[in-house]
């Protein structure tokens, strides 16, 4: 009988056949080059179990829907259910949007996400806008009569609607009223209200404040305990991650940046009397993702068991339902190009996939001619159609978590939660996150680390394909053709507003109007209540933003040298 053949394998001890690979990588490979991710952790060539126990993650992994949630906060994950598809859309006139919102929605979305026109984002009606403007990146949304036609045919009973809505969310306002008017009670009534961050905007994203930094953080409060106890299964509170992010925060700066503002809103709360308990399951995050695939998956790893911990210990929340780090993630337009914009769609691709494996509840993926304009409608059914491909096609929803237990996201894992961490102690010590972006500290942050990236992409370190690589004579050829809304239809919806507006008893805004008065001037009073009572009433966007704005005060840009 032959002798079995003994495995080179077998016969080298691990150390001995470490000590051949790094021989056999260093003649092969001749000058190496250093790497690290965007978030600066460096990035060695190979990772095997001792890397992974140098960070101290020597125990097992745990189980989805187990703390701290490393691996998912729900048993089954996407094999269970998978993400929701919310597709971000809103362009036009209120029937406009319908007809792309139905049109999505028999293609594969399972949700409402609306954009507003950038008039609305900034408190002011389509009468107090120049006309060529409106409608170009959003919806013209300006009372509870728009809602409702926006809405027509979504079942408000059954569908989760996110409302891209800054403070004091007058668009929530206008859909409750939708609600009333069918009658749905609120109870019913489920989604999010995306751009309740306020924080975020003052930092990121000047467009979307509409009242000073305190004004919105008292509105805010009001906004959270009126959802609370109204709207139960609504989410009030969405901190964003996104907005940082595209500003140039890195990954890791980002979700630190979250989840100090996540702290910062809870604390808030529970200095209101709020029970963490009650409220913590209703917070939700929203964050961007981008090109950096394995740095991008264990962001998503590393906050989640970093809230678990704070949630928890810091803030005292007792039940696991409050634990559980639920978030929407966008592919980054970012990372987008107007050259070579067919490449997008790959790109889009690779972030989805990142989120997915990454363990998000919800996912928007960007269309490849979104640094142009709105989507398209071709453009945005690929979009949907990338996200049915990954789920039908691709099977990533038939495991849970299927880079768990790989050395090197574990590693990374482990890297990044240290990196947040370290960013969470300098927010801390500056007194927490409203007084750090007071003080300008996460604006100069996210500016610093700007400037890095773009010196990487100037310099060529950093390749942007199309950019500043493999760049093609003929790309003008792919550029889409940019849609606007029609004319005629638009000064058809600027005229049936100013005769509805015409058409409206004095006495009865005057009223509405001086209940946001009062309200706002009454500490114990609630504000967002009032907002609802003003768009009952038939108040405007405008005129409740512009109410507001007189007694929480105007929102001025947080501006440091």
């Amino acid at each position: 009988m032959n002798k079995p053949v003994e495995s080179p394998l077998a016969s080298a001890t691990a150390a001995d056949a470490r000590a051949r690979w790094e021989r056999d990588y260093r003649e092969a490979i001749g000058t190496d080059r250093a790497t690290e991710n965007v978030s600066g952790i460096p990035v060695r060539p190979l990772y095997g179990p001792d890397d992974w126990a140098a960070y101290g993650q020597a125990d097992p992994l745990g189980f989805p829907g187990q703390p701290d949630y490393t691996r998912g906060i729900y048993a089954t994950m996407h094999r269970g259910r998978t993400w929701t598809q919310r597709q971000l859309i809103g362009m036009g006139t209120p029937p406009d949007y319908n007809e792309r919102l139905l049109g999505i929605m028999a293609r594969g979305a399972t949700a409402v996400s609306l954009i507003p026109c950038n008039s609305v984002y900034r408190g002011y009606d389509m009468s107090s806008v120049e006309p060529e403007l409106l409608g170009t990146c959003g919806v013209v949304v300006n009372n509870a009569d728009h809602m409702d036609r926006c809405l027509e045919g979504v079942d408000l009973n059954r569908i989760s609607c996110a409302l891209n809505d800054p403070s004091p969310f007058t668009l929530l306002a206008f859909m409750l009223v939708t609600a009333e008017r069918r009658g749905v009670p609120w109870r019913n009534v489920t989604g999010t209200s995306n751009q309740s961050d306020y924080i975020s905007h003052y930092v990121a994203n000047h467009m979307f404040y509409r009242l000073s930094l305190p004004g919105a953080r008292r509105v805010l409060m009001d906004h959270i305990a009126f959802c609370n106890e109204k709207v139960p299964r609504w989410n009030p509170m969405s901190v964003v991650g996104q907005h940082t992010q595209q500003a140039g925060a890195t990954p890791a700066e980002a979700m630190a940046f979250t989840l100090a503002t996540a702290v910062q809103n809870a604390e808030d709360c529970i200095a209101r009397g709020m029970d963490p308990d009650q409220f913590l399951p209703r917070f939700t995050f929203f964050f961007d993702i981008s090109l950096s695939f394995f740095e991008e998956v264990a962001k998503f790893r590393a906050g989640r068991r970093i809230w678990a911990r704070l949630a928890r210990e810091r803030l005292g929340a007792k039940k696991e339902t409050a634990w559980r780090f639920k978030f929407h993630g966008q592919t980054s337009g970012v990372d987008l190009t107007r050259q070579q914009p067919l490449n997008n769609i790959a790109r889009v691709t690779a972030q989805a996939m990142a989120g997915i494996f990454g363990g998000l509840q919800s996912l928007h993926t960007d269309s490849y001619d979104e640094v142009f304009q709105v989507p398209g409608e071709a453009a945005a059914r690929i979009a949907v159609a990338t996200q049915n491909i990954l789920r039908e096609e691709a099977h990533l929803t038939d495991v849970i978590d299927p880079l768990g237990g790989s050395f090197y996201v574990e590693s990374l894992t482990d890297a990044m939660e240290e990196k947040i961490l370290a960013i969470m102690k300098t927010i801390d010590e500056a007194g927490g996150m409203y007084k750090a972006v007071e003080s300008g500290l996460v604006q100069r942050t996210i500016g610093a680390s700007a400037l890095r990236f773009q010196q990487r992409v100037d310099s060529g370190e950093q390749t942007i394909v199309g950019v500043n690589a493999y760049r093609a004579e003929d790309e003008a050829a792919a550029r889409p053709a940019v849609e606007r809304p029609d004319p005629a239809k638009m000064q058809a919806h600027l005229d049936a507003f100013a005769a509805w507006k015409a058409g409206r008893s004095p006495a009865a805004v005057n009223a509405a109007l001086d209940g946001l008065r009062r309200a706002a001037e009454d500490p114990k009073a609630n504000v967002f209540a009032a907002v609802v009572d003003g768009a009952r009433a038939g108040l405007s966007n405008e005129e409740i933003c512009a109410r507001l704005r007189l007694d929480l005060g105007f929102g001025q840009p947080l501006a440091f040298v």
